[in-house]
Order: C-alpha cells, then structure tokens, then sequence
C-alpha cells in the first residue's frame, strides 16, 4: 500500500520534541528537530521514539523508520521569564495592534511612555504597534493622544506565551503530533 511519507525528503520530516512529561518543549516557535538530531538523540539513548513517519534511512547495516515524536528521557526545566525580544513581544501581545487591534498591517513596537519622556525599553513599557497607530502617536503618551491600549503590558511569563502560541499553529503539522499538541483543548460535541 502507498504511503505519502515514503516519498518524502527526509529533509522535510521534522521530529517533534516533548519534553519527558510528554509536553511540547514550546509550542511558538514549535520544537521541532531535524531528522538527523533526533536520529542522533535515539542512538544516543537520549530520547523515546512516541510515533514514527512511513518513511525509512538505511545506513549500510540499518534500516530505521524515521521519528515524528520524540520524548526526552530527562525533564527539561523551561525558564519562567522569557527573553525580552521583538518576537515574544509580538506573541505577548498576540500580533495585534495595541492601539486599534490590526492584525494586517505592518507591525513594529511602541514605547508607552516614549524614550524622549523617560520610558524605558521593558515588558512593561513596550507594546505591539501597527506602523500607522506608531506614526499617529508619535512621541506622545497613549493619554495624550487619546488612544488607549486594549490590555496594559506586562512582563509575561513563558507559560503565557507557551499558552498564547498555541493559537498559531506552523505551517506544517504531521498527522501523529496533533494528540500531543492539542490533547487539552475542549471537544467538539
């Protein structure tokens, strides 16, 4: 019988990672392996393999079905603050505009209270901004231009990231990683 995964590239089977509670290690950006680290982690005895692609690598005495879910033997302890960067930003403030809620527009980050004032660059003083809503309120503060925030920034901790990926699943998700991705959302009726 025809499988779709016997005619894929190795290169295009990514191996989803858990971490030894069997939770994703992250979901935004995913954790995903190449093939060639997760085979490394089997034979290494670093991982279980949790379910495999159809398709096969041979080396000239093996031939191994390649993994699609691996799970880490020893737990992994995520940090409880992620690193202050423009792309945990974006997912803080799920890529929406702060200021009008646009999900379409070019999006660049804006200081609350604006460095020419005293702000500072922090969770706290940083949030998602369309370019227009940016312009608009220029070096002013949301009070003086009238243009309130739809949700105060904070400094987020990785679970609420973790919690908002989740809402933006990648472009590519193997059948056999949905029970391990989604096992706790609601179900349908």
């Amino acid at each position: 019988m025809f499988h779709p995964d016997l005619i894929r590239h190795p290169d295009s089977c990514p191996t989803l990672v858990l971490n030894a509670d069997y939770t994703p290690l992250s979901y935004y950006p995913l954790s995903i392996w190449p093939w060639q680290t997760a085979v490394k982690a089997v034979f290494l005895d670093r991982v279980d393999i949790v379910a495999h692609y159809e398709r096969e690598v041979r080396s000239p005495t093996q031939t191994m079905r390649l993994p699609s879910v691996i799970a880490l033997k020893q737990f992994v302890r995520p940090s409880q603050f992620p690193a202050f960067t423009r792309f945990n930003l974006f997912l803080r403030d799920t890529f929406a505009c702060q200021y009008c809620g646009s999900t379409k527009r070019e999006l660049t980050f804006d200081h609350v209270i604006p460095r020419a004032q005293g702000g500072r660059t922090t969770w706290e003083n940083v949030v998602t901004a369309c370019a227009p809503c940016n312009l608009k309120k220029g070096g002013r503060t949301p009070r003086q231009a009238g243009m309130p925030l739809a949700i105060e920034p904070i400094r987020p901790t990785s679970w609420h990231l973790q919690e908002h990926g989740r809402r933006f699943p990648p472009n590519y998700l193997h059948e056999t990683w949905h029970d391990w991705l989604y096992w706790d959302v609601e179900l349908e009726a």
